[in-house]
């Protein structure tokens, strides 16, 4: 059986690889962009996704010290980790849309204030996280009789 780590980063690498796809008609690349550029920024985006989910995870390991995670610990990780992904997304989004301008929302992308980060973003590191911590979460317990 594959440890924990590689099977939260699996899902999170499978679900972040199908999440950037579908939302790239709310990007100006999707107009704009060559197939070839697509392509290239699917996956570069993706490969970011599975950097920041991995750094996101150790942090939360240690900050919450669950050493024995997920067996203890699950829900300390799962939340420290998802905070920090989304935490560095907002700021990745200002930073690359605002002050780099790398890339650019489309009309059809919402914006949440303060900064303005896109809904689909946010909801991707929000959703994400939690949905692959299920595939390291340990199974219940029976209910003794």
């Amino acid at each position: 059986m594959a440890a924990p780590a590689a099977r939260y980063l699996s899902a999170m690498l499978a679900m972040s690889l199908t999440w950037e796809i579908a939302q790239l008609p709310l990007y100006t690349l999707w107009v704009e962009g060559t197939p070839g550029e697509i392509a290239f920024a699917v996956l570069h985006c993706t490969g970011g996704d599975a950097t920041i989910a991995a750094a996101a995870l150790a942090v939360a390991i240690l900050l919450t010290r669950s050493w024995y995670w997920p067996i203890q610990g699950w829900r300390r990780v799962t939340m420290v980790a998802t905070v920090m992904g989304l935490g560095y997304t907002v700021f990745s989004e200002w930073m690359n849309v605002d002050l780099r301008q790398s890339w650019t929302y489309t009309a059809a992308m919402p914006r949440l204030p303060p900064w303005g980060t896109g809904l689909a973003p946010f909801l991707q590191w929000l959703l994400l996280p939690p949905l692959a911590m299920l595939a390291v979460r340990p199974p219940a317990r029976p209910f003794a009789r």
